[in-house]
């Protein structure tokens, strides 16, 4: 009987674990699993260990370091979270676990699914669409922000725009900007700005802040609002990873409101540029405007009265008069261009002020020093170690080297080193140099 029994297919427990992860990992595609966080553990090696829980069961979870690098939170013990991951098996113990490539507050995911759905349903309205994006106008005359006046953000849009375009006329129309109650005074200030006609273009902004907190730009009633506008609308909402569906609808996003105030007006330091180089090329026009138009007054006039030797006198005084006349103008003008280009100059002296560059000049050079200093020095080195290899480059093929390994070279009565038997004759006298010297031989037969 024993012959016959069925032999026995014996596995390891390595071969065992192996099995199981294979089927995981083959059957099982990537999951979102909700649960509690338990006994969260980050050990030197900067990977996240935690166990994910609820009232019947856990799964052990590993968060490997690049991952658990890009979390916006710190887990901690009892929060609730949603993560998204494969299922393998930890061949070492032969436990299940889970590899985790994503995790967010449970709260959090349930806003991102809402944010999903939402953008999706008026993507496909044609809310999102740029043909319907409206363009800004290059200059804007006036301004309406719709955001809290007491956050931040106001703080540093009205800073950017005093410093890059002071002429700005630029009106705060308040309204909340997080909480239940933000939605709809958003919505009624931005549709007063739109439809009360003072404003070139419409500025939607406020700080950074979770998913929560950003939440009444997600809302579906705001952008609406947006679309509906009658003036152009940007929006500037967090920071730069931070995305709405306002962002979507506005006509253009920026991605702080730092941003968007440098996006919507020019810089004067260049507007003035430009308005001299315009001033400059209309006065150069105008005065050859004036100049062709003297001269052929003064051709005309010489035409007129060429028989008439009074009327030549004449012309030739009143041509005399306006001659002094411009040159006693001509210091004058020439003093207030002066004092003109004095002014601009003292503006861009204060604006490039010395001690601001001299930090910067001195790190410059301090590194060019450095850099000469390393370079030479490795120039040096990288010579002594080129004409070391070449000495032994030139050893090693030095005839002299061959010698005291026990060769020879041998000479004939010319000086002319013998290498073939044919070159040698009986009674034949030659020298054969040696590595400490010569030696005088006669050749006695030849082989």
């Amino acid at each position: 009987m024993d012959s016959l029994a069925i032999p026995r297919s014996v596995l390891t427990p390595s071969q065992i674990a192996t099995l199981a992860r294979d089927l995981l990992e083959g059957n099982f595609p990537m999951v979102w699993v909700e649960g509690e966080l338990g006994g969260v553990s980050r050990p030197a090696s900067g990977h996240l260990y935690f166990n994910l829980k609820d009232a019947r069961a856990q799964l052990r979870c590993a968060m490997w370091k690049q991952r658990a690098n890009l979390l916006r939170f710190a887990p901690r013990e009892g929060m609730q979270v949603l993560i998204r991951g494969r299922l393998t098996v930890y061949e070492a113990r032969g436990e299940m676990q889970m590899s985790v490539e994503h995790m967010e507050e449970a709260g959090e995911g349930a806003l991102r699914r809402a944010f999903d759905e939402l953008k999706n349903k008026l993507a496909t309205e044609g809310l999102f669409a740029s043909e319907r994006k409206r363009a800004f106008p290059n200059f804007v005359r006036r301004l309406g922000i719709v955001t809290s006046p007491s956050g931040a953000a106001i703080r540093d849009v009205l800073h950017v725009l005093a410093r890059r375009f002071p002429l700005l006329d630029v009106e705060i129309v308040p309204s909340s900007v997080q909480g239940a109650a933000a939605v709809a005074q958003l919505v009624q200030a931005l549709r007063w700005a739109s439809d009360s006609g003072r404003y070139d273009a419409i500025l939607l902004t406020r700080g950074g802040g979770s998913l929560e907190d950003l939440w009444c730009f997600n809302e579906e009633a705001l952008v609406r609002a947006i679309v509906a506008s009658q003036v152009p609308v940007m929006s500037a909402i967090g920071h730069e990873i931070d995305t709405t569906l306002a962002d979507f609808a506005a006509d253009a996003r920026a991605p702080t409101p730092s941003a968007a105030a440098e996006l919507l007006v020019p810089d004067r330091g260049e507007l003035l540029a430009l308005l001299d180089r315009q001033c400059g090329r209309a006065n150069s026009a105008w005065q050859r405007t004036l100049d062709a138009a003297v001269q052929r007054t003064d051709r005309a006039w010489l035409r007129l009265h060429a028989l008439r030797p009074q009327a030549r006198l004449e012309h030739g005084a009143m041509r005399l008069t306006d001659l002094q006349r411009r040159l006693m103008e001509l210091p004058q003008r020439r003093a207030q261009r002066d004092r003109e280009r004095l002014t601009t100059l003292a503006l861009r002296l204060r604006a490039a002020h010395p001690q601001r560059r001299l930090a910067d000049q001195h790190d410059r050079l301090a590194r060019a020093l450095h850099g000469l200093q390393r370079g030479y020095a490795l120039s040096a080195e990288r010579g002594e170690l080129r004409v070391l290899a070449l000495a032994r480059a030139l050893e090693s093929v030095s005839p002299l080297a061959t010698l005291q390994r026990g060769f020879a070279i041998l000479h004939d009565e010319g000086g002319r080193v013998v290498r073939w038997v044919a070159q040698a004759y009986p009674d034949q006298r030659l020298s054969a140099r040696l590595a400490d010297g010569d030696l005088a031989l006669r050749v006695e037969r030849i082989e």
